[in-house]
């Protein structure tokens, strides 16, 4: 019975999104809040498709928040990362103590305890990874200003979930211990002890993501199973959230660090196109599930009360986040997004709530008002950002900034893809680079991704004909896609793929053999290379200086047959299919070719003589 129950539920959800997320989408809503409206349709209060175990769900789907932190911490680097450290402590702690002291004031004034007024201070200043990141992905802007400095803010706020966990129990007037919430391994241990252990398990992930994460990778990556390598890639994001979990940390925030120190590694991008889709379904899940969990009732019973304090919340925040922006020197247009972008109530608030609730902070008539107003805040959310951008944002200069700054999140993408590094594409990777070319490699072969690595080379290890490996590096950003894949199938996908979802990248291609290259050029590309060809015909240009044949001569003799083996490929092309007028025109040509050859050596004499009739293969 509980096996159909969750078959059923996961066939409503499903089934909800398919239908209302793409018509929100054609709107220009955007997923996020087409999946807020499928899970409110759905959930208890209005069609009643799904009960309260929607709030059971939701504690499930913040996996896929996890998931994207681990995701988004693939595309940093250290490096990178400590040059947000200005915004990521100056913006982001700064946010956070303003906005707890000004949420706790007027909270005071309104009645609450001034215990219970620090906490909802601390609560409200958290706002919504999940939302926030996810809209600026969809909509391109997280290399821009207001993305970076969200992006700060968010990650200083996922630090700041540790210290408020161990404020939380001090601020309880009750002997009520928390039975349910946050059990940690190491809450019997003295504050010093803590944070010993704490730092110690962060520099053991550093650790271990750098020295022994990398050669685990390389062995399965020489199995060439994909689905170890996917299940790999599960087991690292769960076991950092389950350590992080167990010591009381923030499990986004450890997944995090472990996706920043893989971020270097040649697995990156194989790592975040096996993750990616587990976590576009997760978060999709969470966005439901938030949905489906509000509570109606409570907002119809009081709409003016709810409305004024999800309204004041949002102007709160909105109006710190836009001072700190304007001292951050935000442009106008930047700063306004970033800061109505920031503006609502985290996801972390459920948990933070129910914490609170053990340890008898707040009534629980009061949690359920609090909880109602969190999940309007983060439903309004994409809907503030669309009025935005329709209203004002269109009127306002520098939507994007023209030129990257120093603190720009991703590197610029390389304008050529080379998949398939072998000894074609190795010959070819170095010319180009002592042109000042900047390349992106894929291969899957981890011997040869670790060797290019010690040359210096941005290769890194993944399946080419996956589109989200491709994508993930830098695929939208490149002109030019050399498909050199030593695997005739394997090659044929690639070109596939990109025609279908790419079709202004050129594609260049490498050919084995001529029925090879017929098979390219069945596919639509257009320029085709065959590996042996130049390298034959410039060696039979040498032997004809060998036999003493001069230099011009044998030039032009090479550059002739080059020449007219073009034509003859394209005129065969055509008659592929059949196999005898295919062998009479091969012959007939091939004959051609002799006597222009001949010709033009002077050797009118030979004409007579038999044709050769070898052709290439």
């Amino acid at each position: 019975m509980n096996e159909v129950s969750f078959f059923i539920q996961a066939l409503i959800y499903l089934t909800s999104a398919i239908i209302v997320v793409p018509i929100a989408n054609r709107l220009g809503l955007g997923s996020v809040l087409g999946y807020l409206i499928a899970g409110i349709v759905i959930g208890p209060f209005v069609f009643g498709f799904v009960g309260t175990e929607g709030k059971d769900m939701l504690h499930f789907a913040e996996f896929g928040v996890v998931m994207m932190l681990f995701a988004i911490g693939l595309e940093l680097e250290l490096d990178l990362l400590w040059r947000l450290k200005f915004w990521l402590l100056g913006l982001g702690g700064l946010q956070i103590i303003i906005t707890t002291a000004l949420t706790a004031a007027f909270s005071y004034v309104f009645g609450f305890s001034w215990k219970a007024s620090f906490a909802l201070g601390l609560i409200m200043s958290l706002s919504s990874t999940a939302i926030v990141l996810q809209t600026l992905k969809e909509k391109g802007l997280m290399k821009t200003l207001s993305g970076q400095a969200a992006f700060s803010v968010l990650l200083f706020q996922d630090m700041a979930v540790i210290p408020i966990l161990a404020i939380f129990p001090m601020l309880s007037d009750s002997n009520v211990k928390n039975s349910s919430q946050h059990h940690s391994l190491i809450e019997h241990l003295p504050g010093y002890a803590k944070t010993l252990v704490v730092f110690s398990v962060v520099i053991g992930i550093i650790l271990v993501g750098k020295y022994l994460l990398k050669p685990v990778f390389r062995i399965l990556a020489k199995s060439g199973s994909r689905e170890i390598f996917t299940g790999a890639s599960l087991l690292l994001v769960i076991a950092i959230s389950l350590l992080m979990g167990a010591i009381g940390v923030s499990a986004a925030l450890g997944t995090f660090l472990g996706g920043v120190v893989l971020a270097s590694s040649e697995f990156r991008h194989e790592l975040e196109s096996n993750i990616e889709p587990f976590k576009g379904l997760l978060l999709g899940l969470f966005f439901l599930s938030v949905g489906a969990s509000m509570e109606i009732p409570v907002v119809m019973e009081s709409p003016n009360k709810v409305l004024g304090i999800v309204f004041g919340i949002i102007f709160l925040k909105a109006f710190v986040l836009f001072c700190l922006g304007f001292v951050f020197r935000l442009p106008l247009d930047q700063n306004l997004y970033f800061s109505l972008a920031l503006s609502q109530v985290g996801e972390f608030s459920f948990v933070l709530f129910g914490y609170s609730e053990g340890l008898g902070i707040f009534e629980e008539q009061t949690i359920v008002v609090l909880v109602a107003c969190v999940a309007v805040s983060m439903a309004l959310t994409p809907v503030l950002l669309l009025l935005y951008e329709k209203t004002i944002f269109g009127f306002l200069e520098s939507k994007i900034p023209k030129k990257q700054t120093t603190q720009d999140i991703h590197k610029q993408e390389n304008p050529v893809i080379i998949c398939g590094f072998g000894r074609f594409g190795n010959m070819l990777g170095r010319f180009l680079r002592s042109n000042g070319i900047a390349i992106t490699i894929l291969d899957f072969d981890a011997d040869r991704v670790e060797m290019l690595g010690r040359f210096g080379f941005k290769v890194y290890f993944g399946d080419a004909t996956r589109l989200e490996l491709l994508e993930s590096a830098g695929l939208e950003h490149t002109k030019v896609l050399v498909a050199a894949l030593d695997n005739p199938e394997k090659q044929a996908e690639l070109i596939r793929n990109v025609s279908q979802h790419y079709p202004n990248i050129k594609i260049v291609a490498r050919a084995g053999d001529r029925e090879e290259a017929y098979d390219l050029k069945e596919l639509g590309v257009s320029y085709i290379y065959r590996e042996t060809r130049e390298t034959a015909v410039q060696m039979g240009k040498d032997v004809l200086k060998l036999l003493g044949t001069r230099a011009h001569t044998a030039e032009k003799a090479k550059n002739l047959f080059l020449k007219h083996d073009d034509e003859t490929f394209h005129e065969l092309f055509e008659l592929r299919q059949d196999r005898v007028q295919y062998m009479s025109l091969a012959k007939q040509r091939n004959a051609e070719l002799e006597r222009l050859m001949l010709v033009d050596l002077g050797k009118e004499d030979e004409l007579e003589r038999d044709p050769w009739s070898e052709m290439e293969r």
